[in-house]
């Protein structure tokens, strides 16, 4: 007789960025494709490293995207934007830095910056194939439901929670709370709980502080000084090996009721 065991997780939530989506080019490209469109030509290398000292910093200034702080998103993307290439030309006209931020925007919704990691369609048919119920819990900006209805992923999901929209990000623990009130299932508990991303604070230290479980997607799938109390077993290098850790270990089982 063929004994059925109880898949552990009953809600399973999905960091974005590096997790189940990634840029199809890096930030300066794209930056730099825009701006000479509309005739600012500036080094790609320098406008990748200017991207990341102005979006830290406006993190730091304005956290959350500019939630509680008085900033809209959109005005919030446009400072960066602006200081992004002001630290690259001092010498480019307000005129064409709003050209500029509006295009960059809107093309940051399409599928031309992003793309499925390798493995995510797979793993999201495997889950939803056998009734896992699926959410994200993203740090990031109410674009995110177009960027994921764009790519055809939105419809895997039953609920996306933005930090923006939620008003607090990850790690907050109060952001996984609300996903377990979204997943409307009933008597579900943390430990029936699991959280996938890529940032060690974040994602993974975040879930763990409700007791959810959560798992690490690293590249290298090696622990570095900072994450080196994750075990083997919830550190993967990617998606693919993941969704065959759970075809080896879980091979008959049934997702309690939902």
């Amino acid at each position: 007789m063929c004994i059925r065991k109880v898949f552990p997780y009953r809600l399973i939530t999905f960091d974005v960025t590096n997790t189940i989506l990634k840029f199809t080019a890096n930030i300066g490209k794209t930056y730099g494709d825009i701006g000479e469109k509309h005739g600012v030509k500036c080094d790609t290398n320098e406008l990748t490293e200017c991207f990341k000292l102005q979006f830290k910093k406006m993190c730091n200034e304005r956290p959350n995207f500019g939630s509680n702080t008085g900033f809209s998103w959109e005005k919030w993307w446009r400072s960066v934007v602006f200081d992004t290439f002001r630290s690259c030309r001092s010498d480019i006209p307000d005129s064409r830095l709003e050209k500029i931020s509006e295009e960059l925007i809107e093309v940051y919704k399409t599928k031309s910056c992003w793309k499925p990691a390798s493995g995510a369609v797979e793993l999201l048919n495997y889950l939803n194939d056998r009734g896992v119920t699926l959410g994200v819990i993203s740090n990031s900006d109410p674009r995110l439901h177009e960027i994921l209805n764009n790519l055809r992923m939105y419809s895997y999901f039953k609920f996306v929670l933005t930090s923006y929209e939620v008003g607090y990000s990850k790690p907050d623990k109060r952001i996984f709370e609300r996903a377990m009130t979204k997943s409307t299932l009933k008597n579900l508990c943390n430990e029936q709980c699991l959280h996938i991303g890529d940032n060690f604070e974040f994602d993974y230290v975040g879930a763990r502080s409700l007791n959810w479980n959560s798992f690490l997607i690293n590249r290298k799938n090696t622990s570095n000084s900072k994450n080196n109390s994750i075990s083997d077993d919830n550190l993967f290098v990617d998606l693919k090996s993941l969704k065959k850790d759970f075809e080896d270990k879980w091979k008959n089982y049934h997702v309690p009721n939902n």
